[in-house]
């Protein structure tokens, strides 16, 4: 009796074996399985990824096809355009079927119906999976069809609607079909010339087995906590970090899930802060709405009034912002943070966005592209929708007046002092009274202190008071100008 054809499982934001149901489904038949990965060219519009999220790609692969050689399997790499790609692969190999997992954002959604059209008129099967996603963005609708634009009724749907697939195992045993590829290391995916990635490879282990264990470990106490630390970037553990194997589906959202709830049936996790903890996983499922019903939301507000709002152009104090050099202690560390790791308290996150979009009144596309260069879990959806929450243009967005006080924020969320010690160390022996505020203590504190503003540490590049107003004043513009039209 033949073998049977081999199998096609097409890897793309979903680098784990467990919970994966396009590798499951390839496994199904029994017979070969070619596991491939495609370095994307030739996509029209595409977004390249940034060099943090490369930076994170690159160990991302190199631990699946660790997990895949474990287990017997292989991951081929190729560059090209998919559809080429598959196409060239299925002749070599005589592949009668091609498996992945859906993806959310454009082009690439687009690229998958183009691929799947193209194999299907070929021949070939061609089957796709949700791995990314808790629900697909359309199955939630409202009363009157459409797709959910507030949070708090959507998470209130989510939690009546889901009910979590029935968990896929690793595969024990993958019968591997090994074709000639390319090699990770020439994609250049790592930082060379220089390597700024230090900080990084000292902070994160990219993969699925890291991604285990530090969910692992965070329902195995502090998410007990989380309601009340999770805005407190001062605590060694405040949330789980596990959003960039989450962007990279070292993990998924309904492993999470899973976990939580069964965790707080058995009485081991806290409810309440159990599920405030999934709430933040239905923010990125509600992230994913947005961005399916609106390509566009890395680019174009959601909200079209806000494209009369009269930003600034000043391209000194966006590269204060960028180098964490404002004279604002808490937006100066998150920034440096950023820097050093990829990565960025979640409480800061919101600090900073305000910061550059309410006090320098410079556009959050300036900010959103920087967090998309520079953060390891930098998600089309999540980074984007989080942007126009931040600065009042996106959808159930946090209002335009709300301006967040950076000394006051400061305060209040790194209680201790020990975030902006940590990451502003030249303020580091500044009195808790006046380390979110240096430029307001007396000249001999901030001389014993080892402190000289505009030497050492710079004095604020706007004045609260002032910049809150100009802001205030800009949006009522807007809104004048709206109303005349």
């Amino acid at each position: 009796m033949p073998s049977p054809p081999p199998v096609i499982a097409w890897f793309r934001e979903d680098l784990r074996l467990t919970d994966n149901p396009a590798l499951t489904a390839a496994l199904a038949g029994g017979g070969p399985v070619i596991c491939l990965y495609i370095r994307e060219t030739g996509v029209a519009s595409a977004r390249p990824l940034g060099g943090a999220a490369l930076w994170w790609l690159d160990k991302s692969l190199k631990a699946l096809a660790a997990s895949l050689e474990a287990a017997g399997g292989y991951l081929v790499l190729r560059t090209g355009h998919p559809k080429q790609v598959l196409l060239d692969i299925v002749a070599e190999t005589g592949a009668q079927s091609v498996v992945w997992n859906r993806r959310y954002s454009e082009p690439e959604k687009s690229v998958d119906a183009d691929v799947k059209a193209a194999l299907k008129s070929a021949g070939i099967s061609a089957e796709s999976f949700n791995a990314r996603l808790l629900m697909e963005p359309w199955q939630l609708k409202t009363g009157a069809g459409g797709y959910y634009k507030v949070f708090t009724p959507f998470w209130r749907a989510l939690q009546a609607a889901y009910v979590p697939a029935k968990a896929l195992s690793a595969p024990k045993r993958i019968s591997g079909r090994k074709l000639a590829g390319e090699q990770l290391a020439d994609w250049g995916l790592h930082p060379s010339a220089p390597d700024w990635s230090g900080g990084m490879s000292k902070v994160w282990k990219p993969g699925e087995q890291s991604a285990r264990g530090l969910l692992e470990d965070f329902l195995d106490g502090p998410v007990d906590h989380y309601a009340d630390n999770r805005n407190r970037p001062d605590l060694v553990v405040s949330t789980s970090r596990l959003s960039p194997h989450l962007r990279f589906g070292e993990i998924g959202p309904a492993q999470i899930w899973r976990a939580v709830k069964e965790g707080i049936e058995a009485g081991r996790i806290n409810e309440r802060s159990g599920m405030v903890f999934l709430s933040e996983i239905a923010w990125r499922e509600f992230s994913h709405v947005l961005l399916t019903f609106n390509p566009e939301l890395a680019r174009k507000n959601y909200n079209p009034s806000f494209d009369q709002m009269p930003w600034r152009k000043d391209r000194a104090a966006l590269r204060a912002w960028q180098q964490g050099m404002t004279g604002y202690p808490v937006v100066d560390a998150g920034m440096r943070q950023l820097w050093h790791t990829g990565w960025m308290h979640n409480r800061v996150r919101m600090i900073v966005a305000s910061f550059l979009t309410k006090h320098l009144l410079l556009p959050w596309q300036a900010g959103e592209q920087w967090f998309w260069d520079t953060l390891v879990d930098a998600d089309p959806a999540a980074n984007a929708a989080s942007w126009q929450w931040t600065a009042g243009s996106g959808a159930d967005a946090a209002p335009y007046f709300r301006v967040f006080n950076p000394i006051t924020q400061g305060s209040k969320f790194d209680e201790t002092g020990a975030y902006v010690r940590r990451w502003v160390p030249e303020l580091a022996k500044v009195p808790d009274k006046f380390l979110h505020a240096p430029f307001e203590a007396p000249a001999l504190v901030l001389k014993e202190a080892g402190v000289e503003l505009r030497k050492n540490y710079p004095k604020p590049i706007v004045e609260h008071a002032a910049a809150r107003q100009r802001a205030l004043d800009a949006y009522k513009q807007t809104r004048q100008e709206q109303g005349a039209e």
